[in-house]
C-alpha cells in the first residue's frame, strides 16, 4: 500500500489547471511560475503512477481519472479552507481575507454605496471581490474559490445558507416618446401592466444573467421568452439602446437609484406584478464555520 499523500499545493495546481485549461494562466492564478506548476503536476502523476493530464501543443485534456481526481481535490481543498476558517472565526470576526463573488447586476450599484463604510468600520477586513454571472459565482462558491456570493434570488444555488439583504423592485424602462408611439393608454399609467409589453420590443440581458429570468418570470407571459431580444451584455448597454429608441427593458430599482439613467431621456414605471422584484441575498456554503461572520457581513450590507 502506497504511503504517498498528495500535498495541498499539488492539488491546488491540478484544480487551477482544470479551471483555466492553460498552464500559464493556471500558474498565474497560483502565483507561481509555469515551470513550477508543471513540475508539481508531473511529480503528482509520477508518485501516483497515473496520467492525469494529456499535454499537447494546442490543448490540455484531462483523462477520465484526472477529472475524478480534480473533483475529489476540490472537496479536499474546501475542507482545508474550512479548517482555516474555523480557526480564524474563533478570533475577532470580519478580520483577514474574505473572497466574495458579486453578480454584474448588483456590483456597480450596491458596492459603491457599501464599501466606503465597510472599509472605515472594518479596517482589518481584506475583501477580495470577483464579479461573475450567477452560475459562475455559485460554481466558484462550491469549488472554494469564493467564500460567499452576493446575488439575486430565486436562482439555483445548491446547498447554501443565506441572509436576505433587501428586495429590489423591477421597473419598465422605455424612451420618452414611447407611450405615444405604441398601443398604450393615452395617459401613462403609474404602473405598467405586463400585457402592455410588446415581446418584439423587449430588450433583455443575454443568457447567463439571472435578471433576465427574474424579468420574464415577473411578466408571467411564456411567449416573451421566445420573442424577447436577449442581446444586452450589461444594464448600461440596455439603457443606451432604450435611450436610442430601440425598445424597452427591465431595470432593478437599485440601478435606478444609483443613477444609471443620468444623462438619458429614459422613463421608468414600476411593473404591476406580485413577483416584480428580486431578492438580494448573501449566500455561503451550508454549515460553513464562518456562518456567523457572513451573517454579520449581511447585516453590514443591510445597513449600507
Amino acid at each position: 500500500m502506497s504511503v504517498f499523500q498528495p500535498t495541498l499545493k499539488q492539488l491546488q495546481y491540478l484544480a487551477s489547471l482544470h479551471q483555466h485549461g492553460h498552464f500559464g494562466r493556471a500558474a498565474d492564478a497560483c502565483f507561481v511560475s509555469q515551470s513550477t506548476l508543471s513540475a508539481g503536476l508531473r511529480d503528482l502523476e509520477t508518485l501516483l503512477g497515473v496520467t492525469l493530464v494529456e499535454r499537447t501543443k494546442r490543448a490540455v485534456r484531462f483523462t477520465p481519472l484526472g477529472n475524478a481526481v480534480v473533483e475529489k481535490a476540490h472537496r479536499i481543498l474546501r475542507e482545508a479552507e474550512d479548517l482555516a476558517d474555523m480557526v480564524q472565526s474563533a478570533g475577532q470576526p470580519l478580520v483577514g481575507e474574505l473572497r466574495m463573488s458579486v453578480i454584474p447586476t448588483i456590483a456597480p450599484f450596491l458596492l459603491p454605496r457599501m464599501l466606503p463604510r465597510l472599509r472605515r468600520e472594518r479596517p482589518q477586513l481584506k475583501l477580495f471581490l470577483r464579479e461573475e454571472a450567477s452560475a459562475a459565482a455559485i460554481e466558484s462558491l462550491h469549488q472554494g474559490r469564493s467564500d460567499c456570493v452576493l446575488l439575486a434570488l430565486p436562482f439555483a444555488t445548491g446547498e447554501v445558507d443565506k441572509e436576505t439583504i433587501e428586495l429590489d423592485a423591477l421597473y419598465v424602462a422605455f424612451p420618452k416618446d414611447f407611450a405615444t408611439s405604441e398601443n398604450w393608454p393615452p395617459e401613462l399609467p403609474e404602473e405598467i401592466e405586463p400585457s402592455l409589453i410588446d415581446a418584439h420590443r423587449l430588450l433583455l440581458l443575454e443568457d447567463g444573467h439571472c435578471l433576465k429570468d427574474h424579468a420574464l418570470a415577473a411578466c408571467n407571459r411564456p411567449e416573451l421568452r421566445a420573442s424577447a431580444m436577449m442581446i444586452g451584455t450589461s444594464l448600461h448597454t440596455l439603457v443606451q439602446m432604450v435611450d436610442n429608441g430601440l425598445g424597452l427593458t427591465m431595470l432593478p430599482e437599485m440601478a435606478i437609484d444609483a443613477g444609471i439613467l443620468n444623462g438619458t431621456d429614459v422613463v421608468v414605471r414600476p411593473l404591476r406584478s406580485d413577483t416584480a422584484n428580486r431578492e438580494i441575498a448573501l449566500v455561503w456554503r451550508k454549515n460553513s464555520p464562518r456562518g456567523d461572520e457572513f451573517r454579520m457581513l449581511a447585516e453590514e450590507l443591510r445597513a449600507g
